[in-house]
């Protein structure tokens, strides 16, 4: 009898994270599909990293604008530009501009293109808590890495109940580095001009075009 309880028990817990796994599932198949019905995003954000063990405390600010797979990201200083072909790494400081190829497919590669739907290959997810943000439920998803070698521990990717876009993403690293991307401004479907997407090199007569491909 003590085993046939035991068993039930477990069998319960199981059938419950199961449930709880397709919540996640279908909470983050609505923010793919919310996503995928926008023609373009322009996301303002802040960024933050921190390490207690390394006395590590950084906050950033940037934005960046998103159509299909290509994006132009204002970030630390810096802007990267991809036009669906190649991307460009242009470094004000430093009077430098990258040029480089990148593979969109390789799951490896994480990309702008990529910050609202990186979740749906390569993590194990279930539901987490729900919070009240300033008068916004905000659901969070844990997503666990599938790749051992990954040196991510965990995500936490809090999501608006209401709207389905990220309201946050929250990264614990194997090595106690925290990092915080919280989404300040969401806006969709804007005005673009149709050079957008295009370097244009005359820009930038002083600056070294350096070829990494």
């Amino acid at each position: 009898m003590k085993k046939f309880i035991q068993i039930t028990f477990i069998l319960l817990i199981s059938f419950a994270v199961q449930a709880q796994d397709k919540k996640a599932k279908s909470l983050l198949d609505q923010v793919t599909a919310k996503v995928k019905s926008y023609n373009n995003i322009v996301i303002d954000f802040k960024y933050s990293l921190n390490n207690s063990q390394e006395n590590i405390n950084q906050d950033s600010k940037g934005n960046v604008t998103l159509k299909g797979n290509q994006y132009v990201l204002n970030f630390m200083g810096m802007t990267k530009i991809y036009d669906g072909k190649k991307t460009y790494t242009i470094v004000p400081e430093d009077e430098e501009i990258n040029i480089s190829t990148v593979n969109e497919n390789d799951d490896s590669a994480v990309t702008p293109s990529k910050m609202l739907t990186f979740f749906n290959k390569g993590y194990k997810y279930s539901m987490d808590i729900l919070q009240n943000v300033r008068g916004r439920k905000i659901q969070y998803v844990k997503l666990i890495p599938t790749n051992p070698k990954d040196q991510r521990k965990e995500i936490l990717l809090g999501i608006d109940v209401q709207t389905k876009h990220i309201y946050n993403l929250i990264e614990t690293g194997k090595k106690g580095t925290k990092t915080t991307l919280t989404v300040n401004s969401f806006k969709t479907n804007q005005p673009l001009s149709k050079n957008q997407f295009t370097f244009v090199a005359n820009k930038y007569p002083n600056y070294y075009i350096n070829k990494l491909d």
